[in-house]
């Protein structure tokens, strides 16, 4: 989609505040143009004239004028700077819901503070042009053009004058605003580098800290900071010298006209009313160009920033819906079945994340997934919410393969707990209601009891009411653990996916955690990624995992007897 045609989309649903807004406009600028006309009255019906009465009835009727041009910009300004809140909010809205369709393999390759200061700072550029700088542009072009037929209709000969200064005006215009564009464009991209090392630094403020990195950290941020301010200065420059250009040619021609206008007054061509007029209407002319050479900058700067939300818009996700989805079948039964599986990570694709991988976990089973780091364990759950595609073979649950299945549908059959419990700055019921929106806060708190994790809910400030803070900070990590497993419990979904859910945590929390993972087990086809053999000691079977492959199948007893790679794993946690 190109640029034009998404702000084209984004009004599209408000075509009568656009009316409204360009009725007030054209109201506004008609007003200020008659004014021009009332003041030529004044000076030669009511001062050279010496009427009184007549004086006191054009300054009333100029009153009036001015009071329906306020009450115009006053309608225009509201509707304006309505279009621009509601369009912005409309285009943030439009991106998030299109990023939140991305596979996590895009923000792998990007940088989340890249993405954030496109979500904000380029929109905002977008508001500032809808709500205040295209209004401005189109009121100072009516008034230019309006102001050019008003000089012409006062005098002909002085308007001549004024247009041969036009090309003058409008070449740099035409050459700096260029300049400006690509500036603003790089200006951005700049802010975008900004925004990466904030997000970076604040969210790992702990590591920065411990490492004694600030200083490292504090010289790059400065780096960034002066190259951004290094182009916005350059941008400030052409901007300006715009901006002076343009004056100095304007109010040049002005005086020029002055000059010539002046002289016509004093031979009897033209009337002091009528010079009056004019200068009035050149100087309306002179500041409508100033002004849109002014505006064209932050316009120059929104397209840029257009630009880039488009390429955000642009960007299509790798995993499609089906065109013609297949139902999963009601009620589940939970089985899960990886045929000859092959795949590689897009960013890696020399090297076989999984290689002929086939397994079927029956309905209710308890099935770890044990093996060396890099084995292609956590690929096995990536796979299975259909975070990516195998490139041969196939995934099914209950008997549907996961290309054929609506995403969200297929989803909605799955809970996580991972390693690193996601805790969201939301108090606790919020946080746990996370598997199921819908859910009650007696439900809430009877999966919170399920996970061993009212114990600690009810001594926090304000019991299940209590604010966790970003990334839970308030928690401990058991604590953090207890929560997911209580949203996973809520969420109540036939396949469970426990990746490492208690390799972080300290003896206690580890069991507390595990009585919680045993009530969530119960009646689950589960899934478990574990370092601790201990923790899967009572699984069903065990599947050892090495370069991709599955090496070995069976009980713990029975791997030890015919495994090596499972000897070993085992030899090393027992010597520790």
């Amino acid at each position: 989609m190109q640029p034009a045609a998404l702000i084209r989309q984004l009004l599209a649903p408000y075509k009568a505040r656009i009316v409204y807004a360009a009725m007030a406009l054209v109201l506004a600028a008609a007003c200020m143009l008659l004014v021009g006309q009332g003041l030529r009255a004044v000076i030669d019906r009511g001062f050279v004239a010496s009427n009184p009465a007549l004086l006191d009835q054009i300054l009333l009727a100029l009153f009036g004028l001015i009071a329906i041009m306020a009450a115009a910009t006053y309608a225009r300004f509201y509707f304006v700077s309505w279009l621009g809140e509601r369009v912005t909010a409309d285009l943030r809205r439009k991106v998030f819901d299109h990023l939140l369709t991305l596979p996590p393999s895009f923000f792998e390759t990007g940088r989340t503070g890249e993405v954030i200061s496109r979500l904000t700072n380029d929109t905002t550029q977008i508001e500032t042009v809808i709500g205040s700088s295209a209004s401005m542009a189109l009121r100072n072009a009516l008034l230019l053009v309006g102001g050019l037929v008003m000089l012409a209709i006062t005098s002909l000969k002085l308007t001549l004058l004024v247009l041969v200064g036009v090309p003058l005006v409008v070449a740099p215009i035409l050459l700096f605003g260029r300049r400006v564009r690509k500036l603003a464009r790089a200006a951005q991209d700049k802010v975008a580098e900004v925004s990466n090392v904030i997000d970076e630094t604040v969210h790992e403020i702990r590591t920065v800290q411990a490492y004694g990195h600030e200083g490292s950290d504090r010289q790059a941020f400065a780096d960034r900071v002066e190259a951004t301010f290094g182009v916005s200065r350059q941008r400030i420059r052409q901007r300006a010298s715009l901006i002076v250009v343009v004056m100095v040619l304007v109010f040049g021609a002005v005086a020029a006209i002055l000059w010539v206008g002046g002289h016509d007054v004093l031979a009897g061509k033209i009337s002091a009313g009528q010079l009056s007029a004019f200068v009035f209407y050149a100087v309306i002319v002179a500041g409508a160009v100033a002004t849109i050479s002014e505006v064209i900058g932050d316009i120059q700067r929104a397209a840029g920033a257009l630009e880039r939300l488009v390429e955000l818009l642009a960007t299509r996700p790798d995993i499609a819906e089906p065109a013609q989805p297949v139902p999963l079948p009601q009620p589940s039964s939970g089985e899960v079945v990886f045929g000859s599986v092959n795949f590689h990570y897009p960013s890696r694709p020399q090297q076989p994340a999984l290689q002929d991988f086939s397994l079927r976990v029956a309905p209710g089973e308890k099935v770890a997934l044990v093996g060396p780091s890099g084995a292609g364990k956590s690929t096995v759950f990536q796979l299975l919410l259909r975070f990516y595609d195998p490139a041969q073979g196939a995934i099914r649950i209950d008997g549907v393969d996961l290309r054929d299945a609506r995403i969200h549908e297929l989803r909605q059959r799955i809970a996580l707990v991972s390693q690193e419990a996601v805790i969201f700055a939301m108090n606790v019921l919020d946080n746990v209601r996370y598997g199921r929106p819908d859910a009650s806060e007696d439900e809430v708190r009877q999966a919170c009891e399920a996970a061993f994790a009212s114990e600690f809910i009810v001594q926090l400030p304000e019991g299940y009411h209590t604010n966790l803070g970003e990334r839970g900070v308030r928690l401990s990590g058991g604590q953090r653990q207890r929560i997911a497993i209580a949203r996973a419990i809520l969420a109540n979904r036939p396949i469970l996916l426990l990746d490492e859910a208690t390799s972080a945590l300290d003896s206690h929390s580890e069991r507390m955690v595990q009585q919680a993972l045993e009530t969530l087990m119960q009646g689950r086809t589960t899934l478990i990624i574990a370092h601790r053999l201990s923790t899967v000691l009572h699984a069903d079977r065990i599947v050892v995992v090495d370069g991709g492959r599955i090496s070995a199948i069976g009980s713990h007893a029975d791997l030890l007897q015919s495994s090596p790679l499972y000897q070993r794993l085992a030899s090393l946690q027992f010597q520790q």
